[in-house]
């Protein structure tokens, strides 16, 4: 069956595509979840305007993510935690604590989602954690943690 995709599906196609896939894959499990809807010649003309209006939106998100990374490359962020005498932390820095010391030192509001920690934070000194604020762009900053 020929469907258009309404949201990007992995191993499948992004948004707006046109594609062959199996007759109860459709049926019983991208139609029903409003994720694709069967083609017609009117339904891939509007699959074609709305890939052309999600191409330019993407594009214009993709910027902004680029300004993100072109401030928050620059400067560290400190971030104050409790920690003992040797420098390990009571407990941990998640990824909520750094984007909210992310908007209070730079005025950029970071989704914690967009946040990849690898393995958590538990000591004091500088640290490197990769933000991804969009699919295309993904960057290190560096992050110093500082005993309070």
């Amino acid at each position: 069956m020929r469907i258009v995709l309404h949201e990007s599906i992995d191993g499948l196609g992004s948004r707006g595509d046109l594609v062959e896939v199996a007759d109860g894959y459709a049926r019983n499990s991208l139609i029903p979840k409003g994720l694709a809807q069967q083609a017609s010649a009117g339904v891939e003309n509007q699959a074609a305007a709305m890939k052309r209006t999600w191409q330019l939106r993407n594009a214009k998100e993709r910027e902004a993510a680029e300004e993100i990374a072109k401030v928050l490359v620059s400067r560290p962020i400190e971030i104050p935690a409790r920690a003992g005498s040797e420098g390990r932390l009571f407990g941990s820095v998640t990824s909520a604590d750094l984007a909210s010391a992310i908007a209070e030192q730079t005025g950029v509001e970071i989704d914690r989602k967009m946040i990849d920690l690898g393995e958590s934070i538990r000591s004091t000194g500088s640290h490197s954690v990769t933000l991804k604020p969009h699919p295309e762009v993904e960057f290190p900053i560096m992050v110093s943690v500082v005993a309070a």
